[in-house]
């Protein structure tokens, strides 16, 4: 299955539909914009898997995660400047035939993540 993401709005308890995600891979203090994109209804990547088994490589990667203008896209009123704006997430593959599914749980003012199933 490769890359995934999911991100789920805590505080409206539903998918974050229209957040804006990156991909970054990462080799030492240089990133590479592997792809954008924007979270479908169920808060998870319209085109499925980031990667798949046969694309992923180990390495690091990094996931970036536009926040604030979610919320802020959402109505929320924020304060200048918001707690969070992008979340990112750096996070690393050692086996490239393992799924890795990289879940964000947030609101404007927290966020959790595990590497999930």
């Amino acid at each position: 299955m490769g890359l995934s993401t999911h991100v789920l709005d805590t505080m409206h308890g539903c998918p974050a539909a229209g957040m804006r995600v990156k991909l970054w891979s990462v080799h030492g203090d240089e990133a590479r914009l592997v792809k954008e994109l924007v979270l479908n209804a169920d808060g998870r990547n319209p085109d499925g898997p980031l990667y798949d088994n046969q694309s992923l490589r180990r390495g690091t990667y990094r996931l970036s995660f536009s926040v604030k203008d979610y919320f802020l896209a959402r109505g929320v009123v924020l304060p200048e400047p918001a707690f969070l704006d992008v979340v990112h997430l750096d996070f690393g593959v050692a086996h490239e035939d393992q799924h890795y599914h990289v879940p964000l749980l947030v609101s404007p003012w927290s966020y959790s993540t595990y590497r999930g199933s």
